[in-house]
């Protein structure tokens, strides 16, 4: 093993059937993987009965899922590349990038796996803690240095829901020769987008979350001309499979499914925030879940309840975090919640 390597497991949200085991309940209700509860396009379920090509290996170019992403997003489609959701695409960067005690800035809290992932290769973790109201502030500059070779911003951030200030995140892709990784996992459910291009920025995104294509892993992103002959020598030859590729196709083309179910999604957001407003402190979100904080072991007092939630202790931070279902489980959530306050 690499001496100078961390290992640590990712904590994943508990699954429905773990739930169901250790408390013997009939009804469950899952709100912790931000997942979308909708489900995907009908036209992806079409892809996967009629797929019998799992013998076949998938052709490496994906060139049919880069045109329609392309058309989706407006990137060129030569600088878009794919891979195992956007933690593959980071992973392939990490690869790329990183040689040990290089530094890695990751404003905090936020989603673990970067950790993790700073971790296994060695890199210094320089975490850069955030505003109160959780958004990067002006101090990430103090700690931006010839030794950094990444900048990670999600945006919007998990698990806490919020966007930055993009003449902020625009200063920090001007004040560095890192590459600066911008996560819009969530940016369906945003009011807002970034509309900047540098030679040392990256856009990545999913299909897991908008598009409810998570258990396909797919992930996308936009980099710059110069690194991507070498990111396609990094990344392993066949990240996604070519059933994976076929559903993501069928599903951007039916973006029409998707945008219904975020605007439903939205509307779920808004009235479960203004109920929140009155049993626990909530904060507003650009994504499909919600933070909020409350007292110790409300998610574990909800689990008994037959309702999952996410505790955000393994984010760097206290409270919790609920994905926005539909409206029959955020009523039940409401209800459960009620009770165990």
């Amino acid at each position: 093993m690499r001496k100078c390597s961390i290992f640590e497991d990712y904590i994943a949200g508990k699954s429905i059937e773990e739930v169901k085991d250790k408390y013997r309940l009939d009804k469950i209700v899952k709100l912790a993987s931000n997942e979308n509860a909708y489900g995907a396009s009908p036209k992806a379920l079409e892809v996967l009965r009629n797929f019998e090509d799992l013998h076949r290996y998938p052709n490496p170019e994906y060139r049919e899922l880069r045109e329609k992403i392309c058309e989706y997003t407006g990137w060129e489609m030569q600088r878009i590349v794919v891979g195992a959701g956007i933690d593959g695409i980071l992973e392939t960067l990490f690869k790329m990038l990183i040689d040990e005690g290089d530094e890695v800035v990751i404003p905090v809290p936020t989603f673990q796996y970067y950790r993790i992932l700073a971790r296994l290769h060695c890199a210094k973790e320089v975490l850069v803690e955030r505003e109160e109201d959780f958004q990067i502030g002006e101090n990430i500059f103090e700690f931006l240095n010839e030794k950094t070779k990444l900048v990670i911003i999600p945006f919007p951030n998990n698990p806490t829901g919020n966007l930055e200030k993009k003449n902020l995140i625009e200063e920090i892709i001007n004040s560095t020769r890192a590459i600066v990784f911008i996560d819009e996992a969530y940016i369906e459910f945003s009011n807002s987008k970034i509309e900047i291009d540098a030679d040392n920025l990256i856009f990545a995104r999913t299909m897991s979350k908008a598009f409810g294509l998570a258990n396909l892993r797919i992930g996308y992103a936009r980099l710059p001309k110069w690194l991507i002959s070498h990111f396609r020598a990094a990344s392993t030859p066949f990240p996604i499979s070519t059933v994976a590729e076929k559903c993501a196709i069928a599903s951007l083309d039916d973006v029409d499914w998707m945008r219904k179910c975020v605007e439903k999604i939205k509307e779920e957001r808004e009235k479960i925030f203004f109920e929140l407003q009155n049993i626990v402190r909530p904060y507003p979100s650009q994504a499909n879940f919600i933070f909020f904080k409350a007292r110790e072991n409300v998610a574990e007092d909800l689990l008994m309840k037959g309702v999952i939630i996410r505790d955000c202790k393994s984010f760097g931070v206290s409270g919790y975090r609920v994905t926005v279902g539909k409206p029959e489980e955020n009523e039940f959530f409401l209800e459960k919640l009620k009770e165990v306050l």
